[in-house]
């Protein structure tokens, strides 16, 4: 059995291609570093992957793996990637992954779409944290039947509850149940700074951060503040609903910020009754706006009765089994895939 040395691994790693990217993983300088052991049998690969547990990166990971195998040695693959941040500077220096959630304007399930895009994340087996930082309008913790309110350390930090393997912020935690919120932009700025700074996130991979709609206040306080490694635009497919969408691609774009995608929301109604399915707010608009912009689509995520449901009911639908809950485990998938593409597409340039 051939005893392999670095320039050996190295040379059977070429042989992966990134199906993204368009080159194998070698020339693209998605491998950090590589070091056999002899003694032990092992050989230690470190790639430059982005998005834990997304399904290319999984994948990608497994053909490396493939690739190695007819050395009979261990293989133990790591990721990590530099991100340009200086750690002493970071907010969130835990955080792998910033991922906002945003709408240009209100009514088009954006609470929905963040709050099933952390737990269908969760679900794949990656820390997550929720940010539930429409300050206006939080309705985070009912829609993941969270009762348990954050506890604080003796150093006053704020220790986020847990729900669906989530941790949870909320302005809902911090306010009366029927507590009116009349915030101007200072007062905005510095409670979500303090929860950014003072909760005990620990180490996440990803955190999805569900923003009030529109591009206001908190919006830029996010931007100017954390380290945003991707957006999430939620649309409707009407023109009125793409018209304010495309007011937040902009938002994202005057700040450098990586927009992963377009996700049309409400695309079509599932009768639940009759099964068959009506274009009640139009058809295919959200698809045709990635086009027009060239944003990749993240999906399309039909106007179910189930989604209210399970959002009443404090239990997110892509927990659960059927048609609607596979179109939000597709559109969790290729969002994540696309925060990979993102990181990958950056080391590859560098």
């Amino acid at each position: 059995m051939e005893s392999p040395d670095t320039d050996a691994v190295r040379d059977r790693i070429r042989n992966v291609a990134d199906p993204d990217l368009g080159g194998d993983v070698v020339s693209l300088g998605l491998v950090n570093a590589i070091d056999v052991d002899h003694d032990g049998r092992v050989i230690a690969v470190d790639l430059a992957l982005g998005a834990p547990f997304s399904p290319a990166e999984t994948a990608l990971a497994g053909d490396v793996r493939e690739a190695l195998a007819g050395f009979d040695y261990e293989v133990d693959l790591s990721a990590s990637i530099d991100r340009g941040l200086d750690p002493d500077e970071q907010v969130l220096p835990g955080v792998e992954n910033v991922i906002a959630v945003a709408s240009g304007k209100g009514g088009v399930g954006k609470s929905t779409v963040a709050v099933n895009l952390a737990a269908g994340l969760a679900e794949l087996g990656a820390r997550v944290g929720l940010f539930d930082a429409d300050v206006y309008g939080p309705n985070v913790p009912r829609m993941v039947d969270a009762d348990e309110t954050p506890a604080a350390t003796p150093d006053q930090e704020i220790i986020p509850p847990e729900q669906y393997g989530m941790k949870l912020m909320s302005m809902e935690f911090m306010l009366g149940e029927d507590d009116p919120v009349i915030w101007r932009g200072p007062m905005v700025h510095k409670v979500l700074t303090q929860l950014w700074e003072d909760v005990r996130w620990g180490n996440l991979d990803y955190m999805v951060v569900d923003l009030p709609p529109g591009t206001g206040d908190t919006q830029l306080t996010l931007l100017q503040s954390v380290p945003v490694s991707g957006a999430v635009i939620v649309t409707t497919p009407q023109d009125v609903a793409l018209d304010d969408a495309r007011k937040g691609l902009e938002m994202f774009g005057e700040h450098e910020t990586p927009v992963l995608g377009i996700v049309e929301n409400m695309s079509s109604f599932r009768c639940p009754d009759c099964g068959g399915e009506h274009a009640i707010f139009g058809e295919g608009g959200g698809e045709r706006f990635a086009e027009e912009v060239d944003m990749p689509f993240l999906g399309s995520i039909p106007l179910d009765p189930a989604i209210r449901e399970g959002g009443d009911g404090g239990e997110p639908i892509v927990l659960g089994e059927g048609e609607t809950s596979e179109a939000f485990r597709e559109f969790v998938g290729k969002t994540a895939n696309m925060q990979g593409i993102v990181h990958r597409r950056r080391t590859a340039s560098q």
